[in-house]
């Protein structure tokens, strides 16, 4: 037995290439301004500005690692891979969250070079500010954009590269704060308010991590009470137990083992177990695949359930 969401004929190809397509518009703004804050910040010797350059370049790197990721995941199961490719996205979140790390070490490098005073206080000008901001404006759109292309494909190599965006985001904010703080006298606002900002960006990676480690160690996605519950619905089920989740936030597959009356014949046992599966994938629409287990509700089957029924919801 086993049943496997439906889906029209190339859907995840389409969806595969709506992902790709967003990374790429996203690489292209990133390219550009990283290449405005790094020019001027070299132009004006301001270190912090060269730093926010070189960290959203970091941004454009993630977008290949998505790029190359997604081409991967995309692929259709084959005899090694009989679950599919889906888990390279998240190998590729991980990579990015990689990249988090770095770009948090080079901002962090830079605050304490400009604390220890190996570094040149930044010279402040209103184009500073006017690159600052308009590049603030274009990062603060593209997270917004990739946060939303994340929810509605349910692609984890969006919402790591949004996370990603969104860290540049407190980096310019970081960064134009620290030139008014200069620009009225205060210089050692500028590797202060970078330190606080490495953190910000170490904190981002964390939390990127945590959402691949949820995939690639097979962590429960949906509580195991709530598929309890939708197989107890189904007419004719008497227990069941060993209820199991895993995958990626958009393609949860479930097994489980389900009981019936073990006078039951074994096609009104299979149509029952059947009619649980359809169930569960109707109730959870991020699952894309149920295998449920038929097994006669006797004395041995009955002692597996009651040792499960605080997990199991029976």
């Amino acid at each position: 037995m086993g049943y496997s969401r439906p889906s029209e004929p190339g859907s995840g190809v389409r969806g595969a290439v709506r992902v790709r397509r967003v990374l790429v518009a996203v690489l292209v703004l990133n390219v550009g301004v990283a290449a405005a804050k790094l020019v001027w910040g070299i132009v004006t010797g301001s270190v912090a500005m060269q730093a926010d350059g070189f960290h959203s370049f970091f941004d454009a790197a993630s977008n290949v690692v998505g790029l190359i990721g997604v081409s991967l995941a995309a692929r259709p199961a084959d005899r090694d891979h009989p679950y599919g490719h889906g888990k390279y996205e998240a190998y590729a979140s991980a990579a990015i969250g990689g990249m988090l790390v770095f770009a948090a070490y080079r901002v962090g490098s830079s605050a304490v070079a400009q604390l220890t005073g190996a570094a040149q206080v930044p010279r402040v000008d209103g184009v500073s500010f006017a690159v600052m901001i308009v590049t603030l404006l274009i990062n603060i759109g593209v997270t917004t954009w990739e946060q939303r292309e994340a929810r509605l494909l349910g692609s984890e190599v969006l919402a790591a590269d949004a996370s990603h965006t969104r860290s540049d985001i407190i980096v310019s904010l970081g960064v134009i704060v620290s030139l008014g703080l200069v620009k009225a006298g205060l210089s050692v606002a500028d590797p202060i308010v970078a330190l606080l900002v490495a953190g910000a960006i170490a904190w981002a990676a964390w939390k990127v991590f945590l959402r691949a480690s949820a995939t690639l160690s097979d962590s429960a996605r949906i509580p195991t009470d709530d598929i309890a519950e939708v197989a107890y619905s189904v007419p004719g089920v008497l227990g069941c137990h060993h209820i199991r989740t895993r995958g990626s936030e958009a393609a949860v597959c479930v097994d489980l083992h389900v009981q019936v009356n073990e006078t039951l014949s074994v096609a009104e046992g299979h149509r029952i177990a059947e009619e649980v599966e359809r169930a569960i994938a109707k109730r959870f629409p991020k699952v894309s695949d149920v295998i449920a287990h038929l097994e006669p509700f006797d004395r041995y089957q009955a002692d597996k359930t009651a040792e499960e029924k605080s997990t199991c919801g029976g």
